[in-house]
């Protein structure tokens, strides 16, 4: 894992140039990530996504595809979101602009997510059984149902994030 900060502060997932994917760990053995026999890579279909974030079914679930770039991204689970560093001169930059970047956010319309449980974030190019292996991060969320919104901020003349936030439904 990559670390921009002391030890055990953030944990920062970067990509080999493609997409992030967020794979509920009960389906991480169903992505075959660049690997496959098929037309199609599982990578191939995540690389499709049009926009900054998408959905793919991995076997009896849902995998959440962080599209546009491939910025460095962490999850903050006090504010629920994953945050993608596009610009700033240092962590402590980004972290700080994130609480004013989630008031004053344009939010692109939302998605809704069913999630089994805790999530693996890593590049979309390796396979799900091998993830361990690269970057990646495990994200504690409580099975459920999850609206998902994303927007670009610029917190900082020279800041720039993509914010991908969480909010947790309650069933009806």
């Amino acid at each position: 894992m990559v670390r921009y900060a002391e030890p055990g502060a953030v944990e920062w997932v970067e990509s080999g140039g493609g997409p992030l994917i967020a794979v509920p760990e009960t389906v991480l053995p169903f992505w075959t990530g660049a690997d496959g026999e098929e037309t199609a890579s599982d990578y191939d279909r995540a690389c499709e996504v049009d926009g900054q974030v998408g959905l793919l079914p991995v076997g009896d679930s849902a995998a959440l595809v962080l599209g546009d770039e491939p910025a460095s991204t962490a999850y903050l689970p006090g504010h629920g979101a994953f945050v993608r560093w596009c610009a700033a001169d240092s962590e402590d930059e980004v972290l700080a602009g994130v609480p004013g970047a989630l008031d004053t956010a344009d939010w692109e319309p939302e998605v809704t997510w069913q999630v089994p449980g805790p999530v693996f974030l890593f590049d979309a190019a390796w396979p799900g059984t091998a993830c361990e292996r690269a970057d990646h991060v495990r994200v504690a969320l409580e099975p459920g149902r999850y609206a998902v919104r994303v927007a670009d901020v610029r917190p900082g003349p020279e800041t720039w994030l993509n914010v991908v936030q969480l909010r947790r439904l309650t069933d009806r």
